[in-house]
């Protein structure tokens, strides 16, 4: 039998720990519940110690974002299996269940998520990972159940277990095998698509990805940091500038992140045309701090780049120019 930990990265999060947690220590019975804590200044420990006795705590000497803080976190740990679950996640009974399964029948498998639905309208996929996450040609992401903002109701039509290319930080499940020899997740990339980087690291290495939608969580997103954030537009830009340069072919980059920058340009223009002038400031200032690492990306370039990761040439054409608004359009309903 796997050991399963699973693992809530908190930083002055208390009063999602006091809404959420109570549902993954009631649904989780065979695992090690475990909150890392990035050095809050709140209550959060208090509020751990007070109400979740059964919970272990890992405790950090200072915020060191996503990335940082799991890697922290997990090298600590000896289970088998890992699941990083945001701390405004709630999950139902048997969550746990068919992931126990894959993983034990399925030597390939190297990382997983459920079904993720919105906690706020449970009818509704969530945007961080939906029903799992693929990327196109440029590195833009989308997913089953999500196109850029268009979120679909769920009405079962991404209920088979399927193989995806990228599973949500929101809810990933990652054999620690794999995330050892992996690396971890990329601490320069602090938060945001550092779990996107981390499947393509594993796809390029062999190993796949999926998504279970037997079993289903309610995520309340946005809740570190919300849409409207420039720092998130910042970072969103330049990781995914980073993650291109660390895995795209080597015959590839130049013509891909030249495109990418082109694009991302057009976006800025699209921020100030909305009256969003911090945002377009935080794709240029994106752009410089790209630049800034691109050798210490270089560095990081494994010795073998799948070609055959992307589905869509490009989802920006798809979505704006041919009007798909649902994943299923993009593939006639099947993959």
């Amino acid at each position: 039998m796997l050991s399963i930990a699973v693992v809530l990265l908190n930083w002055n999060g208390a009063p999602l720990l006091s809404r959420f947690l109570p549902s993954v220590v009631a649904h989780s019975p065979n695992a090690a519940i475990y909150v890392a804590d990035n050095a809050s200044t709140d209550n959060s420990l208090d509020v751990l110690r007070a109400s979740f006795p059964q919970v272990q705590i890992v405790e950090l000497d200072k915020n060191y974002g996503y990335a940082g803080g799991y890697n922290r976190a997990l090298s600590q740990l000896n289970e088998d299996v890992f699941v990083l679950l945001n701390t405004d996640v709630e999950v139902s009974a048997g969550w746990l269940d068919p992931f126990v399964h894959a993983f034990q029948s399925d030597p390939s498998l190297g990382l997983a998520q459920p079904k993720i639905l919105d906690v706020r309208f449970p009818e509704r996929f969530e945007y961080a990972g939906a029903c799992g996450g693929f990327i196109d040609k440029f590195g833009f992401a989308f997913c089953r159940g999500r196109l850029f903002d268009t979120l679909e109701t769920d009405r079962g039509q991404y209920d088979d277990v399927a193989t995806v290319f990228w599973t949500s930080g929101a809810c990933l499940f990652v054999k620690a095998d794999v995330y050892r020899e992996l690396g971890g997740l990329d601490e320069h990339f602090f938060a945001h698509q550092e779990e996107i980087d981390l499947c393509w690291r594993a796809f390029n290495a062999g190993f796949t990805a999926k998504c279970f939608p037997g079993s289903a969580v309610y995520h309340l997103g946005g809740a570190t940091l919300s849409h409207a954030s420039s720092r998130k537009t910042f970072l969103n830009f330049r990781n995914s500038l980073c993650m291109l340069l660390k895995n795209l072919p080597a015959a590839w980059l130049f013509p891909i992140i030249f495109s990418r920058l082109v694009l991302d340009g057009i976006a800025g223009i699209k921020f100030v045309l909305e009256g969003k002038p911090s945002h377009c400031w935080a794709v240029v200032r994106a752009h410089f701090a790209f630049y800034g690492s691109m050798a210490q990306m270089l560095k990081k370039r494994g010795q073998k780049q799948r070609t055959d990761y992307f589905k869509v040439q490009s989802i920006v054409y798809a979505y704006f120019a041919r009007r798909k608004r649902y994943f299923s359009d993009l593939f006639n309903n099947s993959l």
